[in-house]
């Protein structure tokens, strides 16, 4: 069993490079959001209103350990914070884990995120400089559960094939 687990801060490709990663390998590609929400049969944000953080950190750790430990080969796209609640980075380095921090600078991920935060509720109402700051200091926060993850790929300046690329490399 193989499970490529790509990891990084929202905005940063994980979700677009996993899908074609997981085109180019032939292996199934698994979004954990998307795999919390089918279990919860509820939104994130939903999750979030109804339940608060605690029980989503709880479900996302469960749900996570769960596709690290089905037998098939899968792409795993975590969520941005997945690697740093209920020890989750511990996990970036098990047995057949091959972890990749697509690592982005904070002027690329503001870049990416101005366009469309309407879509994310942790910055959907903040104004420029803000956001900003708030990027910044949460790429500070995470940085050392990222840091976890066996290989970082950059991101910055990169198209998704190019990344792709590299992380096939990785692979290789």
């Amino acid at each position: 069993m193989k499970k490529i687990i790509l990891l990084g801060y929202m905005g940063c490709g994980k979700s677009t490079i996993a899908q074609k990663l997981s085109k180019a390998t032939n292996i199934p590609y698994l979004d954990l959001d998307k795999c919390i929400e089918e279990k919860a049969n509820l939104t994130i944000n939903e999750i979030f209103e109804l339940h608060g953080e605690i029980y989503f950190r709880k479900l996302e750790h469960e749900i996570f350990l769960e596709l690290l430990q089905s037998s098939d080969d899968t792409v795993i796209g975590l969520g941005g914070g997945t690697p740093c609640y209920a020890n989750n980075h511990e996990f970036l380095k098990g047995e057949g884990v091959i972890s990749v921090y697509l690592k982005a600078s904070i002027d690329t991920l503001y870049n990416r995120l101005i366009h469309n935060k309407s879509k994310r509720p942790l910055i959907a109402n903040m104004e420029e400089q803000e956001m900003r700051e708030f990027i910044a200091k949460h790429l500070f926060d995470r940085s050392f559960y990222y840091n976890h993850a066996l290989h970082k790929v950059v991101v910055d300046n990169k198209t998704v094939e190019k990344t792709v690329s590299d992380i096939l490399e990785i692979l290789a």
